[in-house]
């Protein structure tokens, strides 16, 4: 029996090209069903993590801090979210997601059907196994020589 031919970095890298454009895709449709753009819905999902400060909240969506304090202030007038002074320093402003901002989020999320239907295909353990690479790909920072 022949083995399987190993897939390289370079396939690895289309793959995961194509798939976030279908998951950008599909959560730009759903976002602007609640009349959102895709920057005010990825702020209300990063901020469904728990609430951030605007320059770090600027760092992780990778934008400008003056095009954050934008997309926060149209959010803040939907009442999605809430701006409070930081308690270890009043000069900082926290965003936090409102009850309605929450509910925004996940609507979002139910909206993603395509998504939706690709994590259905997979089982238990498919889940269990896709979860773990993606953290060990994207969210384990690499030990310093």
């Amino acid at each position: 029996m022949t083995e399987a031919p190993r897939v390289d970095t370079a396939q690895l890298l289309e793959l995961l090209s194509v798939s976030l454009g279908v998951y950008y895709g599909d959560f730009t449709v759903a976002a602007a069903s609640e009349n959102l753009t895709a920057s005010q819905g990825r702020a209300l999902t990063v901020l469904r993590r728990g609430p951030a400060a605007m320059r770090a909240l600027a760092e992780t969506m990778t934008c400008d801090a003056s095009n954050m304090t934008g997309i926060i202030d149209r959010l803040e007038k939907r009442g999605l979210v809430r701006r409070e002074a930081d308690p270890a320093d009043r000069r900082v402003k926290n965003v936090i997601l409102t009850a309605e901002g929450e509910r925004v989020t996940d609507a979002i999320r139910a909206k993603m059907h395509l998504t939706q239907e690709g994590l259905a295909g997979l089982d238990a353990e498919g889940r269990d196994t896709l979860y773990t690479l993606l953290e060990r790909v994207f969210l384990t920072t690499p030990a310093t020589a």
